[in-house]
């Protein structure tokens, strides 16, 4: 076995590190049978500054939540604070998922007042824990609404999505078997009340909706769309992408919802990204609480356990859901409180608007509350935030929703304080400044230069190896 090092030169060449003859070959001993092991490993030679400055560049290299702003709109990158990680990281909350119920009631107990928690802020009557994302979250939502219908005796075909709506739901629609009717924008932003009144009808199982929707704007006819919905015998689902911009001040249920899913990661401070665990919990009124997964958690007797509903969709992730993001949750939402929750909202609608009103660019729709859409105009929206990269910034969304012409979806989040907002708008009004040719060149201060943005999509390269492969290719080697 050879275990390479590789780098990244400043001008973003890769070269490696070790040559054949810095390795040196280490004798393996292994008890293991004979067909798992090998007569010998091959190892670098490598001091431990070498390594500490090699893995400490590519660290240099990065950007993420802990560096700067991350305000990718609809997206909702925030900064994580570490005592959750520290709560997540006690040996007690190292707990065997395949452990008896009754031996471990403390977590049970965590599980019970956090789906309370959650139910409570979004005015829904039972909430499942186990969904591992957010889009798996509108999948159950989904699955449970498609439940309901069918113990009802109700035939559902359609369920009808807004335009501005992440692509998720139109997949969570169609994977559970439904037809997706598309429902456009009116000239505000917001639902066209007219064009849901022709697609509502005796098909129709869902209506999902964001609210605040996706350029941030709050659906100010969501009563009577709730009534609509609700007359033609559908159900109404909450998309919580913008959850964190009602925290303590409105209620999904309140509003009519019926099922809801919640992002932990962008309203309670989980870790978002990289491809690790998350959790996407669903709430629903009590109508379709015997439709949740299965198992939930309940109380009884003095103590707690892991029940199956009546009419169960059954399982949707490994035993109650991801267990240590949920207990970062659970740990956020206990150390902020109510009135942690409420300023939690106000200041990300706070930040939103400041931001706004000090960028060069236009905003085409307002008043908007935790996000807004900005427009590049007559520029290229992915050359802007190339640009801004050269800034010391990270971007905003960009080219999304499509509604905004060259859209660049903003987001700050409640974390960030004025002076990181004001460099933030520093950078969009520089940019906004400059040349077309500038920005057709840019990024030009970054450790890769514009990289080419369809090859890496359909033909990723994920390791050094595929790179050493592609290099072998070009010169014609075995």
């Amino acid at each position: 076995m050879r275990y390479d090092q590789a780098r990244y030169s400043r001008d973003g060449t890769y070269e490696p590190l070790l040559s054949e003859k810095d390795e040196t070959e280490v004798a393996v001993d292994s008890a293991l049978p004979d067909e798992l092991t090998r007569d010998s490993v091959s190892l670098p030679s490598l001091s431990e500054p070498e390594l500490a400055r090699h893995y400490t560049r590519l660290s240099q290299m990065n950007y993420g939540v802990e560096t700067g702003p991350y305000p990718l709109g609809s997206c909702t990158m925030k900064y994580n604070p570490s005592f959750t990680e520290d709560v997540a990281s006690l040996p007690s909350g190292a707990v065997h998922p395949d452990r008896s119920p009754e031996s471990v009631q403390g977590s049970l107990a965590i599980m019970h007042g956090l789906q309370e928690y959650l139910a409570e802020i979004g005015g829904m009557d039972a909430v499942t824990l186990q969904p591992p994302a957010g889009a798996a979250g509108e999948f159950t939502g989904i699955l449970i609404a498609k439940a309901y219908h069918e113990a009802n005796g109700h035939d559902r075909s359609e369920v009808i999505i807004p335009a501005s709506a992440h692509g998720t739901n139109f997949a969570s629609a169609a994977m559970a078997g439904y037809e997706v009717v598309e429902l456009p924008s009116g000239e505000d932003g917001r639902v066209d009340l007219d064009a849901l009144e022709a697609a509502v009808g005796d098909e129709t199982a869902a209506l999902m909706l964001t609210n605040p929707n996706t350029v941030g704007l709050f659906e100010r006819d969501i009563v009577e769309i709730s009534e609509m919905v609700h007359d033609a015998g559908g159900l109404l689902y909450y998309d919580g992408a913008n959850l964190n911009a009602l925290l303590g001040r409105a209620r999904p249920g309140d509003m009519g919802f019926d099922i809801m899913h919640y992002n932990v990661h962008k309203t309670f401070a989980t870790p978002h990204g990289g491809g690790g665990p998350g959790a996407g919990p669903v709430g629903v009124v009590s109508d379709l609480a015997d439709f949740l997964p299965d198992p939930h958690v309940r109380a009884s007797n003095g103590g707690y356990e892991l029940y199956e509903p009546a009419h169960s969709i059954g399982k949707v992730h490994g035993y109650a859901g991801n267990w240590l993001v949920l207990l970062k949750t659970y740990a956020y939402i206990s150390r902020l409180g109510d009135a942690g929750l409420r300023d939690t909202s106000a200041k990300a609608v706070l930040n939103a608007n400041y931001l706004g009103s000090r960028i060069d660019f236009d905003i085409p729709y307002g008043p908007f509350h935790h996000e807004f859409a900005a427009t590049a105009g007559g520029r290229d929206a992915a050359e802007v935030a190339k640009r801004m990269l050269d800034y010391g910034v990270h971007p905003p969304t960009t080219k999304w929703p499509e509604f905004v012409p060259e859209a660049m979806l903003t987001e700050p989040t409640e974390v960030e304080n004025r002076a990181s907002l004001d460099d933030l708008a520093a950078a969009f009004n520089r940019v906004y400044a400059e040349d077309d040719e500038t920005l057709a060149d840019a990024p030009t201060r970054t450790a890769a230069r514009r990289i080419d943005q369809v090859g890496a999509a359909r033909d990723p390269q994920l390791s050094w190896h595929a790179l050493g492969d592609e290099d072998s290719a070009a010169a014609g080697e075995d």
